[in-house]
């Protein structure tokens, strides 16, 4: 594509991907996120839970300073705790979302403009309808807090049903029941879409994004392996770009690019965060090799798009 990317998206990396170091809300966040911040290939980074309030502070000043666009994930929240928006259980449910009333206060306090959500395990097919009305409802709760702190775009992420998350949403038809629901009467709600999540769900983004189309706001891009158990990086691990093994190449990015592109879902007009999801798996890799390869890779791709 001979246009600028900067001119049709804000470029992203998820910081406790690219230095899983700090997914627990601990060690070098400081110093990690200044590496991006001083990074002139990145516009915007999300960000998870920062635990203690004084590097939160700082966190959140060198992100002021540093102009980058912000977005907040609670998947480093809900995740070690096994917390879900679509739990059956009541009580349960009521944690997750007591955690995500949580993360939207530090989200504010870090100045983000958009939120991650995840919606949960999938229950099974004959408790699933139910889930996704508990969903709805669990959803429609975090908007209304979201007015609360800044009202920052709540972004339902997609993820995989079979392989590693489990998760209710899911495929494209489930997570155009949540959007339908949700989209007329919230503003800021919309969807978002990883890459390397579409491998495992055996969905083709050509046919998948156009009916995403309306409610789709955010974009992850990334790698997964899922076609041998036996691989290192196998499930949704977010390995480096041209890991062996791997199902999203450059050619297979470039297509996604120019998806988005022809879908009007990118442009100057729309200008979403497109994060990259990567992280050092392997012996040898490190996240500045990481995010080397990282940058070459979505370079090489929109120039190709």
């Amino acid at each position: 594509m001979q246009e600028s990317i900067y001119g049709n998206m804000k470029v992203g990396v998820v910081h406790f991907k690219a230095y899983p170091e700090c997914v627990n809300g601990e060690g070098p966040i400081l110093e990690t996120v200044r590496k991006i911040c001083e990074d002139g290939f990145f516009t915007a980074v999300e960000i998870g839970n920062i635990k203690d309030i004084k590097v939160r502070t700082e966190v959140a000043k060198i992100l002021e300073i540093s102009g980058l666009e912000v977005a907040y994930a609670t998947q480093p929240t809900l995740f070690p705790a096994k917390l879900s928006l679509c739990s059956l259980d009541k009580d349960e449910r009521q944690k997750a979302l007591n955690a995500v009333f949580n993360c939207l206060k530090q989200a504010y306090d870090l100045g983000a403009t958009a939120v991650r959500i995840p919606s949960g395990k999938d229950p099974g097919p004959e408790k699933r309808e139910e889930a996704k009305k508990i969903l709805i409802d669990s959803l429609v709760q975090i908007l209304e807090k979201a007015k609360e702190m800044g009202n920052p775009l709540i972004t339902l992420k997609i993820f995989d049903r079979l392989y590693d998350k489990k998760h209710l949403i899911g495929p494209v038809d489930d997570a155009l029941d949540i959007a339908e629901a949700l989209a007329p009467s919230y503003e800021n709600f919309g969807l978002l879409t990883d890459l390397s999540h579409f491998p495992l769900l055996h969905e083709d983004p050509a046919e998948t994004m156009p009916k995403l189309q309306k409610y789709v706001k955010a974009f992850h891009i990334g790698n997964c392996v899922y076609k041998d158990p036996l691989h290192p990086c196998y499930g949704d691990l977010q390995p480096r770009f041209g890991v062996e093994g791997g199902e999203v190449d450059r050619a297979m990015l470039s297509k996604y690019f120019r998806i988005l592109k022809d879908l009007n879902l990118i442009g100057p007009d729309k200008m979403p965060i497109v994060s990259a999801e990567v992280r050092p798996l392997l012996p040898m890799e490190t996240s500045e090799l990481i995010l080397a390869n990282l940058k070459r890779y979505i370079q090489e791709a929109w120039a190709l798009a």
